[in-house]
């Protein structure tokens, strides 16, 4: 079942998933006030969800067009669903409720381009415009979707799913720790069944934290500070913390916590220029981009890239990408694989020619060279899984920095591999040494069939000693995981290549 389970979520982004996820949300709703399970009149609510989606759909084509940067629509549909599940249903016969519902949506999508620096915006943009409407409008959200005990199971469920892709298990189990054990201390002894009950059954409490704590763009994207964001949003989420006569709600305390996650992460968004492509291996190119600033990050971390798409796919517009490149080379190079049936996004990369530009935002990840040198390293790799350790490769070269590495990197045939060249380097210049597996038509000295178990024996006999770094194939990523452990390796020692929304 758990297969099955992760063999769904490899084929959805990130992006996909949740807005999935809401729309089965909206629906069950939708269904459920059919049949009086729900207090609201699902004539209402679908005139509601239409509403919001159409003045978040303008809004979002009027600002991309004034500010010239890719319609992302995956994330204006998501915005227009929360929304929709967070403010009550209005009547069509409710003019000022219908003026309120536009100007939160309204708000909402415009803060993505007005409330930004460096391209980059600064807040959950459905938490800032239902803020906004509650401010000026006297018009706050109910967030009506947390406090239906039918819909509880629905919520559950996906954001469990939701967790399971995004790998924030951390980020949502913070909160609601910090949240649970806030409102206890903040309440009286003999009301503490009560008050349990109320935030556990009645209250936003998993669907904010599902989808709108775990929103990317407004969080930190490096571990601690991530926690860090989590607690702080936890602790204001209480009902009861106020600052005089000021109380905080749900959205107030996610925009507290957006600030402290602006200041905690990387600022700004890209926007990189083509200067040319390089074939790295059969069907495997690498985009070399000029960047108007130097782009300060580590070896090995990735980036989100987003394409202006006429019809995007299911996938989207967007995608995460490790930079190949080392943080030392002057140019930012993104190392892709084409297959017959590319995505949409893929497509679109394969036409670009040099001037062309592409917008570059999210850096993140923990998928980085041990801070101490002396640690002994094995890189595994599978296909194109080789492009992080390309970026350390190079930094390294560059930095002429010796490291006890072994290098085991796996490929279907002679044709695809990529980097040889400084793969070679590094062998040259660094002593580090690759060992290479060929499942067909491998030469003397490589290693025939797939990276198993034997071929670490034999290659790295002190393996146990050693921190493996992983990146491929989500399918062989799992596996060769699953077996270094079967070998005695400890999980703190394995280190996988993982970013949300795996292209």
């Amino acid at each position: 079942m758990i297969k099955t389970v992760d063999r769904f979520l490899d084929h959805l982004t990130m992006y996909r998933l949740i807005l999935y996820y809401l729309m089965a949300l909206v629906g069950a709703a939708f269904g459920l006030g059919s049949v009086k399970l729900v207090p609201h009149d699902p004539i209402a609510l679908a005139f509601t969800t239409a509403l919001v989606l159409a003045a978040c759909w303008t809004t979002n084509k009027v600002f991309a067009r004034i500010f010239a940067v890719p319609a992302n629509n995956e994330s204006v549909y998501i915005t227009a669903l929360i929304l929709a599940l967070i403010l009550d249903p209005v009547a069509v016969t409710d003019l000022k409720g219908i003026a309120a519902v536009a100007f939160t949506s309204v708000w909402a999508i415009s803060s993505k381009f007005i409330l930004a620096v460096g391209r980059k915006h600064l807040f959950n943009p459905a938490a800032l415009g239902v803020a906004l409407s509650a401010l000026l409008l006297d018009q706050p959200a109910t967030w009506w979707v947390g406090g239906n005990l039918p819909l509880l199971p629905l919520v559950l469920a996906g954001g469990i799913l939701i967790v399971r892709k995004l790998r924030r298990l951390d980020v949502v189990a913070t909160f609601v720790i910090v949240a649970l054990a806030t409102v206890l201390a903040t309440s009286e002894p003999s009301q503490y069944a009560s008050v349990l009950t109320e935030t556990l059954r009645s209250s936003p409490l998993f669907f904010f934290a599902f989808v709108m704590l775990t929103e990317p763009l407004t969080a930190p994207t490096a571990r601690w500070p991530r926690i860090a964001f989590a607690a702080i949003v936890g602790f204001l989420f209480a009902p009861n913390i106020h600052i005089g006569s000021f109380y905080f709600t749900p959205e107030l305390a996610l925009l507290a916590g957006n600030l402290f996650a602006y200041a905690a992460g990387p600022k700004g968004r890209f926007v990189l220029t083509l200067e040319r492509i390089e074939q790295s291996a059969v069907d495997s190119y690498d985009f070399i981009f000029r960047s108007p600033r130097k782009l300060a990050f580590q070896a090995g971390q990735y980036l989100e890239w987003t394409l202006g798409l006429d019809r995007a796919d299911n996938r989207g517009n967007r995608r995460y990408f490790t930079i190949a490149s080392a943080p030392t080379e002057k140019t930012v190079r993104l190392g892709v694989k084409f297959y017959p049936r590319s995505s949409a996004f893929k497509r679109a990369l394969g036409t670009m020619t040099p001037g062309s530009t592409i917008h570059a935002s999210q850096l993140a990840g923990d998928f980085i060279l041990p801070a101490n040198p002396e640690t002994k390293i094995a890189f595994l790799a599978g296909g194109i899984g080789i492009t992080p350790f390309r970026s350390m490769l190079q930094f390294l070269l560059d930095r002429k920095e010796r490291r006890p590495i072994v290098i085991l990197y796996g490929t279907e045939g002679q044709q695809d591999i990529a980097y040889r060249n400084v793969l070679g380097a590094a062998r040259r210049e660094l002593g580090i040494r690759t060992f290479h597996a060929v499942v067909r038509g491998g030469e003397r000295g490589q290693y025939p069939g797939y990276i198993d178990e034997r071929l670490v024996r034999l290659a790295i006999p002190d393996y146990l000693e050693r921190t493996f770094y992983i990146s491929g194939p989500q399918a062989m990523v799992k596996a060769l995981r699953k077996k270094l452990q079967a070998m005695g390796v400890r999980r703190s020692k394995i280190k996988v290549d993982y970013f949300p929304g795996f292209a």
